[in-house]
């Protein structure tokens, strides 16, 4: 439960509505639906296409709450798991009270973004356009790029916000809450994510990987939750599988004597314990799988739907 949370009263009727993130690969969704909701509910990183699964991160303000769906991001999609992710970014924005384009205006491609200004000129939803990155874009040609999108689309607003330091996103927060129809709360008011414990153990450890190994470990890796149990004296101990996709990638994981993933795993170990306020004993072991891509249990772990 964050500060954010326990501090603000509900007085009023209550709302509550779904919020669908779209926006091209690594455009800072993860980062500003963590941002909204006030503590970390989905992984970050500098590699593209990092979110997979339709992740819920839940936020609230005074009587309002939220339902953020962080969706993968939306790309031209080549193998069976990168369909299952635009598939899964798009069945995010289905029924959603209001959808939310983030866009990267320092580093975002003509050829990401038109799709999904294609896509969103049919959609009925109500749409609010945040242009991330404020505080290292340059002013004019960010005010340019929001008057041409608000050119070929109907946003109902338009924010600047930076989902790294959080500028921008109260008032932000507060537009979203405002169009949130009334109806009871779907998720008790200290719940944050509907993801599993479980299921954020494997996110937690599948971003050290992308953060320590950076460009040497290909995207074509998973983690695989194995075990997850409670020992006696309340600590947990949790068990995770590194698939990776070449034999030769075991050992740019494994590093020099096990020391690479030690560090990857003694790091997501101290996230994961504070995380979830207990101590945690990690084991992590590397498996070589060629077709792991192709296997359907593998995608229901990572919640994802097994498409053709």
């Amino acid at each position: 439960m964050t500060e954010t949370q326990t501090s603000e009263t509900k007085c009023g009727p209550e709302k509550c509505g779904v919020v669908a993130v779209i926006g091209a690969p690594n455009a800072g969704k993860s980062t500003l639906v963590n941002q909204l909701v006030g503590q970390k509910v989905a992984i970050t990183s500098s590699k593209a296409q990092t979110t997979r699964a339709r992740m819920l991160g839940i936020a609230l303000l005074e009587q309002v709450q939220m339902i953020l769906v962080d969706t993968p991001g939306i790309f031209a999609p080549k193998r069976r798991l990168d369909r299952a992710m635009v598939s899964a970014a798009w069945e995010g924005a289905e029924s959603a009270d209001a959808i939310l384009l983030i866009v990267d205006p320092i580093k975002q491609r003509r050829h990401e973004l038109e799709p999904l200004i294609e896509a969103l000129e049919h959609r009925k939803e109500r749409k609010i356009l945040v242009l991330n990155k404020v505080d290292k874009a340059k002013k004019e040609p960010l005010l340019e790029l929001a008057q041409e999108l608000n050119s070929r689309i109907p946003f109902e607003e338009v924010f600047f916000v930076s989902a790294l330091t959080g500028d921008g996103v109260s008032e932000m927060k507060s537009a979203l809450a405002a169009l949130m129809p009334e109806g009871v709360w779907m998720y008790p008011e200290d719940q944050v994510s509907d993801a599993s414990e479980r299921l954020l153990a494997a996110e937690v450890t599948r971003e050290q990987l992308y953060n320590q190994l950076h460009e040497e470990l290909p995207y074509d890796s998973a983690v695989r939750p194995e075990s997850y149990q409670e020992r006696p004296d309340g600590s947990l101990e949790i068990h995770q599988q590194i698939v990776v996709a070449r034999e030769s990638q075991k050992g740019i994981v494994l590093g020099k004597s096990g020391s690479r993933i030690k560090e990857i795993g003694a790091a997501a170990r101290k996230e994961l314990s504070e995380m979830l306020g207990v101590k945690v004993h990690l084991f992590l072991h590397v498996k070589h799988s060629e077709k792991w891509s192709e296997d359907k249990e593998v995608f229901e772990e990572m919640g994802l739907d097994w498409v053709k």
